[in-house]
């Protein structure tokens, strides 16, 4: 499984971010420009993801890591981040919060 740590992740331009974690979770605050497929919904939301290569990302790196797993198996090109939305935070990084 390839991952990437969270430094890298705010290196990457033009790799798609999939975020994972519950829509609860996302609207409380998520890395800016990911996409919200809740890894509860992802099976159903297969079509959604992109045709390339792009990055995964939850909490912690837990979820993302089994979605990543799951989806290489599926033959995509996915990269977990290590870390996740948490690690992002820690290092001051901007989240995005969705106006209702």
């Amino acid at each position: 499984m390839k991952t990437i740590t969270v430094a890298q992740l705010a290196e990457r331009i033009d790799t798609p971010l999939i975020d994972v974690r519950e829509r609860g979770e996302f609207a409380a605050g998520h890395v800016p420009g990911a996409v919200n497929l809740p890894m509860s919904e992802i099976g159903d939301l297969l079509h959604e993801l992109p045709d390339g290569a792009f990055d995964v990302i939850c909490q912690l790196g837990g979820r993302s890591a089994r979605v990543v797993e799951a989806l290489e198996t599926r033959g995509y090109d996915a990269t977990n981040v290590d870390g996740g939305t948490a690690g992002w935070i820690a290092e001051g990084r901007e989240i995005e919060i969705p106006q209702p």
